[in-house]
Formats: C-alpha cells, structure tokens, sequence
C-alpha cells in the first residue's frame, strides 16, 4: 500500500467509526456488531503502525492508549463549578420560584420560564474548547480545583475532540456515567470482591484511572447541560443553549424540557419518577433550571449554588434491617454522634452498615433500642439515616453515655444544643486525629498522601500530634535515618511524594486555612467571608484578639460582616484567645505562605470598598443589588461602622441611616449608586 492509499484509508476508517459512534451514542441505533466495531479500529491502529505520519490528534486511535501518569494534576476552574440546593416536594419547587422571582422584582403574575431535565447520577465535568480543540478536561473536584482527566475523556466514543461553529472559547460542562447494561456487563466481568457498588462508583473508578486504556475499555456515556466561560453568548435561553451545544456535536439530554409554570414541572417531575426505571442509565432527581440567561446573571448564586436551579430529588429509598449495636463517635469539635450498626442491607444499589442516629433526643424520640427491626432510609448522597423501629426487639431502652467513650472525660451538653460534647479538649485523642483528618482534608489543605489510616498511624505512633508536627515530618524522619521509607506498605516514592505534598501545602489561601483549623461554626464559605473582609492572616488575627472586648470597633466590625452572627463571632474569638491555639497558630505561622483568593473584581470603583444597603430601593431587590456589589469588588455588611465607606440608603431608611452620619460615612441614593458603578 503506498502512502496515498493509506493517507485515503486512514480518512475513510476515521469517518466511518466516527459515523458508527454516532449511531451508538447520539440515535441509540447501533448498526453493526462491537465485534465489528472492534475490527474497524484494529484496522485503523494497523495503518498508523506502518504509517506513522498519518497519526492526528483527532483520530480515533488518539482516544486510547496515551502512557500512564504519575497521578492526576490538578487544574483550577477558570469559572467554579457550583453544585445545586435540593428541593425535596412541591413546596421546595414553589419556594424557589417565589424566591426568584422575589430576588428579580418581579411581578407575582409573570410565569417564570423553567428547564426540566433528569438529574444524571454521575460524575461531573468541564472540558475546554480553545479555537474549536479540546484544550483539557477536568472533574468538579471542590468546585475551585478539579483533577485533570483530558486523555481519559478522549477515550469517550462520541465525546467530540474538535468542534465546528463554536465560539473560539468555549467550556462545556456536564456529567460522565454508566449506562445500566454497561455496568452489569462490566460487574460481570471482575472479581466478586472488585465489584462495584453502583453504576455512579463504577464511572467515577473508570474515569479516574491512571491508565486511560484502562477507561477506553469501560464503556462510558456522557451528557453535556451547561457551559462555563465562554467568549461570546451561544443562545439567549438555557434551552436554546445547549441545544446549540447539541448540534456542535456533543450528547444532550433527549428528555431536557421546557415548563412554562410550577405545574408544568410538577408533571414533567411526576412522569420522570413514573418512567424512571424505564431509562438506561441512573437518576436521582430533576434539576430545574430558569430559562432566561439574563435572569440567570442577574440571579447569581449564594454560597456553592446558583440562584436560578434547585434538583428535585426522587423520595428516599428504604430498606428494613437489624440494629446490631450503637456506637459513639467523637468528632473534631467533641460532639459525641450516635452511629447504628446494622446488619448489611442493600437501599437504592448500595449496600449499607451503618447509619446516623443523630443524638441523644432522636434516639428517645424514636425508641431505638438494640435488636430491633428498623427502617433504613437514604436519599442520593445523604448519610442513610434510622428512620423508625418496624418490629421490636428484646433489647433494653439505650442510655446515653455521660462520659466520652475514648478519653473518659465528662461530656455536656449546653443550653439550647441537641449535642453532647467532651470536655476534654485536645487531650481527647479522638477529637485531636480528627482535627489533624480535617486539617489535611481536600477541600482545607490537600495533602495528597496523608489520609485517615496514615493520621491514624503517625498520631497513634507519636509522629504527629499537631498540625505543626506535619510540617516537621520530612526534618524529624532524616535525622532518624528514614524511618518512614522504611515502614510496611511504604517506600521512597511514596515517602518522597508526601513530603512534596506536605511542601506545596504551605502555601494555601487564606481561607483554606482558617476552614482547615477547624474552628467550630466555620465552613468553607465563612472562610472565604472573612478572608475577603480581612484580606490578611496578621489583619484577623489582630481583630479577634481586639474583639474580646464587645464594646471595641473590632467587635462591631465583625458581626457587621454580611454573613457573621453572634455565635459565629464569639466562636472565632473563643478559638484565638485559648492558650494552646495561639501556641498552634504561632507554631503554624512560621510554615505557611498565603497565595491570592480567587480574582476578585480590582477595576470597579467600588472594589474592596464596604458597602451596607439599607431601605427599600425601587429599581432592583435589595438581595439582587447585594449580590451585585460583590460580583464587582465590593465587600457587603450588615451594619454600619467606622470602616463602612458607603451607605446606600433607599425609601423609608431607618437606624443605619442614622449610623451612617454618626460615623461620617457617605451616603447615597438609590440612583448615585448606579451611577458610581456604572449600571
């Protein structure tokens, strides 16, 4: 054969698998064999063999066989990937409206547009476009930083590698899964010990495999629902937007709808659930998007979820088993947590051990006692939960324990709280490996390396008894001659490949770090308040320890943070002003290096400036003019003070108004505002 021959067999095979991809995965009308299919490709891996040249990035050879890595790296989102409130009954579905349309100033009259689409049990994606070829793809991860899978999702039949009519920008996003057959075939195929659990672990497990030979054997589907950056508009409507995405060439949802009112998607809802086990693939639920993309913007999220889409979620799956025993857990904060363990029962296709029994009240509300027969629930992701008590044991009435199961110390429980709680602090073991488990947690610092059983190990060991002694490791294990090369299970890869996690991790955001020390009431998203509002480690630390004081500015200046309550700010007071947690942070200091939050907006006239909104304005809701001082800069807080530098003042304004002048803070109209931002 010579090379011209080959050069018009290489783009015959190259259309015709891609013809029989679509086929298979975009009309559902497969019209040849996987053996013939198979065929096609090992005639086209032949030619490439003898002719090198006629290798391509887009050729259908390129979405197997790319040499295994050393592990995934990691690629941050140019835009993050949010995840979605859950609405559990008609009345979550209307609340959302309600608030929508509230948030939008709209007219309770005005019907809100809506899209319907199943809610896929999958893993999700964003893969990006750059010029009309596939730049990288990468997982949702904590929604900032995902793992990059690019070779992985070449290996996708139908997953397009370059695109035609597309913006020369363009991210995609949506979700990898197992079709039903797919993953009985696949089941059927290992050990009974290697299968999986469910078709979701079983696309998750294929999709992060190191090898990506190993994920073109897996036989993966894919949906794509929504875009990330792009550099021009593609529709006016979510519907039209991934309809358009449709055409490009990428697998959309055939069952996406659109609802004109909450009844119409009461009903699309009503018949998903109906028809679910008619579908070949996994769901849990149907995502319900607002359809106008301007609504969309204005809308923007709160939190880790948008404004403008809720999931519907299918009612909780339920199996009856046996309460073996209840143990006592104790967590990073002391809370001791009741966990049931049960006779091993299958619910919704995963198979279940254990369950929350919540506290002390949940269990003499619910009289569970030891022996009993009882109802297991769990609704997609939820921790399955004891629900009742279906048939009575023999066992007696549980009695909670009054002292803390792993240090003996005295466990309370304060006025107004559910929980019991040790008292014994950081002499708690429990309490200390759970905080150092937090600490390197992968949404606080993400040490690759240093999991539960390794913590678990080093603390039980004496390694590590601190977050600091982390940082020591590497030092500590050279002077005593490797000990941890040394160790079963180990080696010099994997010791050198942690003491390099363990180096990266020093430097960290602002707010990763404080989420990672574990303070009580503060998650990840009051993390990020008030690094934004404090902008340095040197600059919060300074204010809590003047906030001891509640007369001080520094007080009053906390709990003005939009976001930050009384509980909240007495907690972070509490934390630095103990003796041993200003040991730790000093310790700490000496280790960690901030890098920059994400960009936030610095070319608007208001950014980093403080904002408190007060009144009632007309053109916009106040949340709506909140939450858009912040997309461009501005910081918002609940209430005046001597750092507030405006004052945005709508009809019938009350004391912050009167706040405002005692402190000398300018004070706008509704409409100078807009004017000094520009809207």
């Amino acid at each position: 054969m010579t090379l011209d021959e080959a050069r018009k067999r290489h783009t015959e095979l190259n259309a015709e698998i891609r013809e029989h991809d679509a086929h298979y995965y975009q009309k559902d009308t497969p019209v040849i064999s996987d053996a013939d299919y198979d065929k096609l490709r090992r005639e086209l891996e032949a030619l490439e063999f003898q002719f090198p040249e006629l290798v391509t990035p887009d050729s259908a050879t390129q979405k197997v066989g790319a040499a295994p890595s050393e592990g995934f790296k990691k690629i941050r989102h140019s835009m993050p990937m949010l995840s979605l409130a859950n609405a559990f009954d008609e009345v979550d579905v209307q609340e959302f409206i309600v608030r929508a349309a509230k948030f939008l100033d709209l007219d309770s009259a005005v019907n809100i547009e809506l899209v319907c689409e199943p809610k896929i049990d999958g893993l999700s994606f964003s893969a990006r476009y750059e010029r009309g070829a596939l730049k990288y793809a990468v997982t949702r991860g904590d929604g900032e930083v995902g793992e990059d899978i690019t070779a992985n999702i070449r290996t996708i039949r139908g997953f397009p590698q370059n695109l035609s009519n597309a913006p020369e920008l363009l991210e995609v996003r949506g979700e990898v899964f197992m079709r039903n057959e797919d993953f009985r075939i696949l089941n059927s195929e290992r050990e009974e010990s290697e299968k999986f659990a469910n078709p979701r672990n079983a696309a998750a497990g294929s999709l992060r495999q190191l090898d990506p030979a190993i994920t073109a054997k897996r036989r993966l589907s894919y949906f794509v629902y929504g875009w990330g950056e792009v550099s021009e508009p593609i529709a006016d409507t979510h519907f039209d937007a991934v309809t358009r995405l449709g055409l490009m060439g990428f697998h959309i949802n055939p069952r996406m709808q659109c609802c004109f009112n909450l009844p119409e998607s009461m009903n699309a809802y009503d018949d998903l659930k109906e028809n679910r086990a008619l579908l070949d693939y996994e769901i849990d639920g149907m995502v319900i998007k607002i359809n106008r993309l301007d609504w969309q913007k204005r809308l923007g999220q709160v939190a880790r979820a948008p404004r403008w889409a809720i999931a519907h979620k299918f009612p909780a799956e339920q199996a009856v088993t046996k309460l073996e025993a209840i143990d006592i857990q104790v967590g990073r904060t002391g809370v001791l947590t009741p966990v049931a363990r049960l006779t091993p029962v299958n619910v919704g296709g995963v198979m279940v051990s254990n369950a929350t029994l919540h506290n002390e009240d949940e269990i003499a509300r619910k009289d569970v006692r030891i022996g009993d027969m009882v109802v297991i629930q769990r609704a997609g992701d939820v921790i399955p939960q004891v629900v009742e008590v279906k048939t009575r044991g023999d066992g007696a009435p549980y009695v909670f324990p009054n002292h803390c199961p792993v240090c003996g110390s005295e466990a309370v429980r304060e006025e107004g709280e559910v929980a019991k709680r040790c008292t014994g602090g950081l002499v708690c073991e429990a309490q200390a490996v759970e905080r150092l488990r937090h600490f390197v947690a992968r949404n606080a610092l993400d040490i690759d390396g240093l999991g539960a059983k390794q913590i678990e190990a080093f603390f039980a060991e004496g390694l590590v008894k601190t977050p600091a002694d982390i940082f020591t490791l590497e030092a500590r294990d050279t002077q005593n001659l490797s000990r941890l090369k040394n160790r079963e299970g180990w080696g010099e890869k994997s010791a050198t490949n942690l003491f390099a996690a363990i180096q990266k991790a020093r430097r960290t955001t602002l707010s990763r770090y404080i989420y990672a020390l574990g303070i009580r009431h503060i998650g990840e998203e009051t993390a990020k308040l008030l690094a934004k509002n404090y902008g340095t480690y040197e600059a919060l630390f300074d204010a809590l320890i003047a906030a001891h004081d509640h007369e001080s500015d520094a007080y009053k200046e906390l709990l003005a943070i939009d976001g930050i309550g009384a509980k909240v700010a007495q907690a972070l007071i509490d934390f630095v002003h103990e003796e041993h947690n200003q040991t730790l942070l000093n310790e700490l200091q000496s280790f960690m290096e901030f890098t920059p939050e994400a960009a936030a907006r610095t070319d608007s006239p208001v950014a980093g400036k403080t904002v408190v909104f007060t009144g009632t304005l007309q053109s916009i809701g106040r949340a709506e003019a909140k939450a858009q001082a912040e997309s461009i800069g501005a910081k918002v807080a609940g209430s005046v003070s001597k750092k507030t530098d405006y004052v945005v003042a709508g009809a019938e304004a009350g004391s912050k108004l009167k706040d405002a002048e005692k402190y000398g803070v300018k004070v706008l109209t509704e409409d100078e505002w807009f004017a000094l931002i520009g809207r």
